[in-house]
């Protein structure tokens, strides 16, 4: 899978004439293309700057002056360009980076204009929102599926994470969160629901004002979710009800889901807090979980269910080694 959109850094000389014969060529003989010229100027004056269209709906931007180049697309990478230093948003210079996201959003405001009213969510997002795998399943599950609250509106689940990213909290891993969102092959709703749960336990930690990374990597081979200080934390979501075979009841879901994770990395990290996140179930289904409070074998888990307004409930067992203070209204 092609992942989400990086630059390709070229320490070559390039001309417009180059351009057209080695990048130009190639595409247009596998997909039908034309280069134009590009919306915005690179807020650099040393580079020159064109954009490929495809006829199959691919992009692709490139800037150049003697001796560096830039590329970004949601196309087939021409040979070339095979054997370059691939650099995030970030580590590319300020004016290109800022050039090739501007051009991004632009043709999101003209295409999904519904979803660039969310300013936050459309630039995190942004290195999935338009990546080669991510670009269709992505924007379908924020308007189709809420970001995965049930009996909500798109308007309303989109809001619920502009809030938490206007906060900037998420900002230094950015490629780290966005990227697991958009990798899937096809519509994977579940994984992207699952993807959401890692996002609604670090308003949590956010909401308690403790720092935290995402995505630790262990010597046991895993990487789990999240890190509090030293101390670990593992996050699942199970699905409803009715998109399971089995457990179809939700408090045998959130049995089944969070013991599953006793046998893997809670195997290896038994220290670790499991979060079960139960976003998926509709108020119905959430009840019966809240009124049972089922344990699912290992401590300390918290339970708990985000709704598109900010507010999140749930029950713990075991005591955490940190304090999320106000993160969760228990019941």
């Amino acid at each position: 899978m092609a992942g989400p959109l990086r630059f390709r850094r070229s320490n070559g000389t390039w001309t417009r004439q180059r351009v057209r014969e080695q990048l130009l060529s190639p595409l247009d003989a596998s997909f039908g293309a034309r280069i134009e010229e590009p919306w915005f100027p690179v807020g650099d004056d040393r580079f020159d700057a064109v954009r490929f269209e495809m006829d199959n709906g691919d992009f692709a931007f490139f800037c150049f002056r003697p001796g560096r180049a830039y590329w970004l697309g949601n196309t087939e990478t021409p040979e070339p360009l095979w054997r370059t230093d691939k650099e995030t948003f970030t580590e590319a210079p300020y004016a290109v980076s800022r050039w090739a996201q501007r051009e991004l959003t632009a043709r999101m405001e003209v295409s999904d204009p519904w979803l660039t009213e969310y300013e936050y969510v459309t630039w995190f997002f942004l290195p999935v929102f338009c990546s080669k795998d991510g670009r269709d399943s992505t924007r379908r599950f924020f308007e189709e599926d809420a970001a995965g609250f049930p009996d909500a509106t798109r308007e309303a689940g989109l809001e619920f994470y502009e809030s938490l990213l206007r906060t900037g909290v998420l900002d230094e891993y950015r490629y780290t969160m966005a990227s697991k969102l958009g990798t899937s092959p096809g519509y994977d709703i579940g994984r992207m629901r699952a993807t959401m749960a890692e996002f609604n336990t670090a308003k949590i930690l956010a909401d308690a004002g403790l720092e935290f990374v995402p995505e630790v990597e262990q010597d046991s081979g895993h990487a789990l979710d999240f890190a509090v200080d030293d101390h670990l934390i593992e996050v699942t979501r199970p699905e409803p009800p009715a998109r399971r075979s089995h457990a179809d009841h939700p408090v045998a879901a959130v049995k089944e889901t969070g013991g599953a994770k006793r046998t893997d990395q809670l195997a290896k990290h038994p220290d670790a807090a499991l979060f079960v996140d139960c976003t998926s179930f509709t108020e119905t289904e959430w009840s019966a979980v809240r009124g049972e409070k089922p344990h699912v074998g290992h401590e300390p888990t918290v339970v708990y269910r985000a709704r598109p307004n900010g507010h999140i409930e749930g029950y713990r067992h075991g005591r955490l080694p940190f304090d999320i203070g106000d993160g969760i209204e228990w019941v």
